[in-house]
């Protein structure tokens, strides 16, 4: 039986991820497109990709421009791939409501960040919703062009609802649906054999999302706030034993205080897992150069806040964490998201 989802975020994670999906022949992708969707409606996708081969002129099997209402369509699984600013509007279950079968519809959130998951609880309670933690290097380099220098790694599990209780629809235990629906998942998302798409327990899911903080709370937040790329942080002298390091310790003790232990060399791994000569560029850097907002919030702001409730001291991260909030209001003032009182002549 072939899976209705919709894609919310068809840039260069959204578009690998539905190209998987309907590879496999198992899956039928609504793709919600913003920017790109006059090119794409018109020209189609340009895909070149280290998985899939160049491919030109594709398009999943439908395309709109806003989030349809299910009462319309329903879709068994919503896969969100946007960034998720939460300190502005419209957060991610806000945007997706209208499309949401309650008590039906898979929400799969793969996107960045800790406790995530949380807002859409809130307003689905009824709703399975899963972890998706992808490592991907590929990026829209123009309208409608995707470029993917780096496989497709994908590690899928289902959030713990905080509040479970009995499916209405199905009268079946809802971590028995979810982890059903993370384990089919994985089945549609692997199915053309393209990906490296892997299936996690719900009690492993914190573990993953906290071992990519280590890198993404740190080597991501440092490179926005300096503007240099992971080369040269790497070449700058005193930078990863000043700040990359000591960052990714407080992480890594704050992963430790709500009961995450991560391995003992993760903090070297992380700091070396990109080749200085690499010079990646990671994803906040090129919003903060290009005046967008950033994800600052659940990528740094969510960990800082477990570790320090715990009593964890985080001196760096707090530091990281101000300035980057001070950045973005910046970025708020330029987009005339705030007002400021007039100048006093």
């Amino acid at each position: 039986m072939t899976a209705n989802i919709l894609l919310v975020g068809s840039g260069g994670v959204g578009t690998i991820a539905a190209l998987n999906l309907e590879a496999g022949g198992l899956a039928s992708v609504t793709a919600v497109l913003r920017s790109n969707y006059s090119k794409v409606t018109t020209d189609g996708f340009h895909i070149k990709s280290i998985d899939h081969g160049e491919i030109t002129h594709w398009r999943p099997s439908e395309i709109l421009n806003k989030i349809p209402h299910y009462s319309n369509k329903h879709f068994d699984y919503i896969v969100v791939t946007t960034k998720n600013i939460a300190d502005t509007t419209p957060t991610t279950a806000e945007l997706i409501a209208p499309a949401v079968t309650p008590g039906k519809t898979v929400i799969v959130l793969i996107q960045n960040g800790l406790n995530i998951e949380k807002p859409l609880f809130e307003i689905f309670p009824q709703n399975v919703v899963l972890s998706g933690v992808s490592r991907v290097d590929s990026h829209e380099i123009a309208s409608g062009v995707i470029e993917q220098v780096d496989h497709d790694r994908l590690i899928i599990g289902a959030f713990r609802n905080p509040t479970p209780n009995l499916n209405i629809e199905s009268g079946v235990d809802n971590e028995t649906d979810a982890d059903a629906a993370a384990r089919h998942f994985v089945q549609i998302y692997s199915a053309a054999g393209k990906t490296d798409c892997r299936y996690v327990p719900a009690e492993e899911v914190p573990f993953y999302r906290w071992q990519k903080l280590v890198y993404n709370a740190c080597m991501n937040t440092i490179c926005a706030i300096t503007g240099l790329d992971t080369g040269r942080i790497q070449l700058a002298e005193g930078a990863v034993e000043n700040l990359v390091r000591p960052a990714m310790n407080e992480i890594v003790a704050a992963a430790a205080a709500v009961g995450v232990r991560l391995p003992a060399d993760i903090v070297d791994k992380m700091i070396a897992i990109d080749p200085v000569t690499a010079y990646l560029r990671p994803s906040m850097l090129e919003d903060v150069g290009r005046g967008n907002l950033t994800e600052f919030e659940n990528i740094l702001g969510e960990p800082l806040r477990e570790g320090t409730a715990r009593g964890v001291s985080m001196p760096t991260a707090t530091f990281l964490y101000h300035t980057l909030k001070a950045i973005q209001w910046r970025v708020k003032e330029e987009k005339g998201m705030v007002t400021i009182p007039s100048r006093n002549v």
